[in-house]
């Protein structure tokens, strides 16, 4: 008899796949969230500023919990092709769908004819890059991926870069920031980094050396304790760094591009050169 029991297939799913997923879900009522404070807002039902700051803190706090799903999903042993469509869903929607309209009802309905235009391309375009990133994820060689880096901005990078004008009139107080003059060509901007192609560094490529160990930690305390007091300013501040550092992404690249030509070219003087694995044809 108990040989029989022990042949029948398991009922239910074990508790260690289904916490990844639940992170997922979780991220997902953020972003819905974020959107529920930015219609309160915007027919004046709410706080005023202080629903716009849940709205971005909405988004925030689905950018952290899409940080931890898939290492969680990793550290258990539980990732599943469910988890990860629910994952891109999820990012679709906190990170595409849900700042378009939070930019849409802080700013470019004000718009005379375009601004609805400007928070479709910012929602489809977070929605092309991460189809473009499902097509690829079987891929037998990926040059960005295989080098360390990412194809365009990352959807919750995109979604924090987007924000940038909001960060500037939640600081200052003027309602400059808020024109949308200024937002939509930001928007529109922004959308177009997400689908591009240039390579931006990934966190996987980065690397801390023993002996930095503990200045690592100590800047991170200090950006955690900056974050809690002064978050709209330390949230410009990583966004303009992202900023500034991405054209040194795009030469590191070219320098890896560079010694992958040199390693694929001829074995002897006189041959002619061959296009390196993976290149454009």
């Amino acid at each position: 008899m108990s040989e029989l029991i022990d042949e029948r297939p398991a009922r239910g799913i074990p508790l260690r796949a289904f916490v990844p997923n639940a992170i997922t879900v979780l991220a997902l009522c953020f972003g819905l969230t974020g959107v529920r404070f930015a219609i309160s807002a915007a027919n004046g039902d709410g706080g005023g500023t202080s629903d716009w700051q849940f709205a971005l803190a909405c988004i925030v706090g689905a950018g952290i919990l899409d940080g931890f799903d898939g290492r969680v999903a990793r550290l258990l042993k539980a990732n599943s092709k469910f988890g990860a469509e629910l994952d891109s869903l999820s990012d679709n929607i906190g990170f595409g769908t849900a700042p378009a309209l939070i930019l849409y009802l802080w700013s470019l309905q004000e718009a005379p004819k375009f601004g609805w235009i400007a928070a479709l391309a910012l929602a489809v375009s977070c929605a092309l890059r991460l189809a473009r990133f499902n097509a690829r994820i079987d891929a037998d060689f990926q040059p960005h991926k295989a080098a360390g880096f990412n194809t365009g901005v990352p959807a919750p990078a995109g979604a924090g870069l987007a924000f940038i004008p909001i960060y500037l009139w939640l600081i200052t107080g003027n309602e400059a920031f808020r024109s949308w003059l200024l937002v939509m060509p930001w928007t529109i901007f922004i959308a177009a980094l997400m689908i591009s192609s240039i390579p931006t560094f990934s966190w996987t490529s980065i690397r801390i050396r023993r002996g930095s160990r503990l200045f690592a930690l100590a800047g991170v305390a200090l950006l955690g304790a900056a974050a809690l007091n002064e978050p709209w300013i330390t949230l410009l501040l990583l966004a303009v760094v992202y900023l500034a550092v991405i054209p040194f992404s795009i030469a590191s690249y070219a320098r890896v591009k560079r010694r992958r030509a040199i390693l694929a070219g001829p074995a002897t003087a006189g041959e002619p050169l061959l296009p390196a694995a993976g290149s454009a044809r």
